[in-house]
């Protein structure tokens, strides 16, 4: 914790204790320093070992800073580029710290480079599509730039007290920024011209090295989780650090607890009501009123109505709470769609970037339609963003769960294709997961998640929910089924756990995007779900569904794969951080 919260203590205790404070400081420092030693030693011994089995000996010639770079790029998928950047960039330097930071600063440079480049094309780009595609790249590649600036400023926090922290974010941001490079090409599926290959050239580098910057913190964590250095120690917020006052710093002055009082107990900083009976009756008019950057939370009470406007929060618009006077009475409402002619990344009727956003008592809908195809309701790049009571009505791409991490509770979402899609650390609890009637020709398809590379920390999780059906749909499923999900990107993952899944649900499960693609390399699986919908016998029969038991299935719970102990239990949300007990369906399955 920083001293700057304390007042100035005079006398020679004060003294003394400072000087005790800093002799621990350093004492941290070159321990953290030690570390990483300790972790790319490790990682040079796997591979001179690797390369000992293969015949070939390590060679005397090689400088210390050659071996260095060797070492560091040993685990990436990208060989060859990752050590002619290195070599570039970082001189005669052989320090491991030095290198890894290296490795950030690098990728952040190719990815301006490609950001120039989209600059480029956009002005001289003829066709609407292309150019708001273009203009999607610019905004997705900045984002990717922040999370490599936060990256490298984070690594530079590594200390043994907190490594765990550090790399759980590392992951999660480094995977936000393979996500948003990704994003940016998607946004020129079925566009004709030279722009998108021109954008996929310029990205290749980039992507490659976004890719190996998470390999590299990867391996750092396998190493570590190997070693099991027992000074090493996750600081899981306990009752102790609560009752003593002690939160982690990304929880917001005065957003502790809020979510555990009514609605009427809380007192807002601005209010939002058509009636004018608030401060305004909009609310983009109120955005202008959150402070930027700020570590304190900011409510923002809007009373019951159907707000029918398009409301983006900003990267700058941090720790912002929105409550309404329910999912159904408290409404936001649009209908941009990619049918006529807006990119699904821009469709979003409300998109959130800026940390640590928590929604409550509110609803969210794109109205266009099943005929318009792509039209999303909610999209949510913000990290540690928690929506409680919540209500996401579309078609096809209701909520896009875009990137990091993400909890929602007693929520309910509707949909026909892809319904719940994206590439965030996003778990879905005790949430109504309901198919809407779909157009005559479609089937419909629950989750598509979005995971590009083996190493993020990504997934999308539904723990405790209910999988169900409009009454309308019932007698169309079977002419239109519905399944689980469908492997959008190579690494897809869903995990559907203690779940209740109705019949509808075809019992295959599953269902390919397109031949083969993802079927070897996704990962799905089902763990002690209940109803007749659950019965796996006729589960598809690829590689990348998997049968895992109970044990496994911890992995992807509250507070070990979004380590939600330590940013939910501040703010009074009602979670379950683990797996209920096992059923007997679960035993048998």
């Amino acid at each position: 914790m920083s001293s700057e919260g304390y007042g100035q203590i005079s006398g020679p205790s004060s003294n003394a204790g400072q000087k005790k404070k800093k002799k621990k400081l350093a004492i941290i420092g070159g321990s953290a320093a030690i570390l990483l030693c300790m972790v790319v030693g490790a990682v040079i011994g796997v591979s001179r070992y690797n390369s000992s089995k293969g015949g070939s000996s390590d060679s005397s010639g090689f400088t210390t800073t050659s071996k260095a770079i060797k070492s560091i790029c040993q685990p990436t998928d990208y060989k060859e580029i990752c050590e002619s950047s290195l070599t570039k960039a970082a001189g005669n330097a052989s320090d491991p710290k030095v290198l890894v930071e290296a490795a950030f600063n690098v990728t952040i440079s190719y990815i301006r480079d490609a950001f120039d480049h989209s600059s480029v094309l956009q002005a001289t780009a003829k066709d609407p599509r292309t150019s708001d595609a273009l203009d999607d790249c610019k905004k997705l590649l900045d984002y990717a730039i922040d999370e490599l600036r936060n990256s490298f400023t984070k690594f530079g926090q590594l200390d043994m007290n907190h490594v765990d922290d550090v790399i759980d974010d590392l992951k999660i941001w480094l995977s936000a920024a393979v996500t948003y490079q990704e994003t940016c090409l998607d946004g020129f599926e079925n566009i004709t011209g030279d722009a998108a290959e021109s954008m996929r050239e310029a990205l290749n580098s980039s992507q490659a090295l976004t890719s190996n910057a998470l390999a590299i913190i990867d391996e750092i964590s396998s190493v570590l989780s190997t070693v099991r250095v027992p000074f090493l120690k996750r600081r899981f917020l306990s009752h102790e650090e609560e009752g003593s006052g002690e939160y982690p710093s990304w929880v917001a002055n005065g957003k502790r607890r809020l979510l555990a009082l009514a609605a009427d107990q809380i007192k807002p900083n601005i209010i939002v009501a058509q009636d004018g009976s608030g401060n305004y009756k909009t609310i983009k008019e109120a955005l202008g009123a959150i402070p930027k950057n700020s570590n304190s939370i900011f409510v923002i009470y809007i009373k019951e109505g159907v707000y029918k406007e398009q409301v983006w929060l900003d990267k700058s618009m941090m720790n912002v709470m929105m409550i309404g006077d329910g999912p159904t009475k408290t409404r936001i409402t649009g209908n941009l769609n990619y049918i006529d002619g807006t990119t699904t990344f821009k469709t979003a009727t409300f998109a959130v970037v800026g940390d640590g956003f928590i929604a409550k008592n509110l609803g969210f809908e794109n109205s266009a339609g099943a005929e318009k195809h792509q039209a999303v309701a909610l999209r949510v790049q913000s990290d540690r963003s928690i929506f409680y009571n919540c209500q996401m009505d579309g078609f096809q791409d209701t909520l896009y769960s875009h990137t990091k991490r993400q909890f929602y509770r007693d929520c309910t979402i509707t949909g026909t294709i892809d319904f719940i899609f994206g590439d965030a650390a996003s778990i879905f609890q005790n949430c109504i997961i309901r198919v809407r009637k779909p157009l005559a020709n479609q089937q419909c398809i629950v989750t598509a998640s979005g995971r590009k590379d083996r190493r993020e920390a990504t997934a999308i999780i539904l723990h405790n929910c209910t999988i169900g059906a409009d009454p309308d749909y019932l007698p169309l499923r079977a002419r239109n089924p519905s399944y689980l999900g469908r492997p959008w990107k190579p690494y897809s993952r869903t995990l559907v756990v203690q779940s209740q899944i109705d019949d509808f649900i075809h019992p295959q499960g599953w269902l390919p995007w397109l031949g083969d693609f993802g079927l070897n390399t996704c990962f799905y699986a089902e763990v002690d779900n209940r109803g007749p919908g659950a019965a796996i016998a006729k589960r598809v029969a690829w590689k990348g569904y998997k049968k895992i038991d109970y044990s496994h299935a911890q992995k992807f719970t509250v507070e070990q794969f979004i380590q939600g102990n330590s940013w939910l239990k501040p703010t009074g949300v009602p979670y379950i951080p683990g797996l209920l007990p096992e059923t007997e369906a679960g035993r048998v399955h």
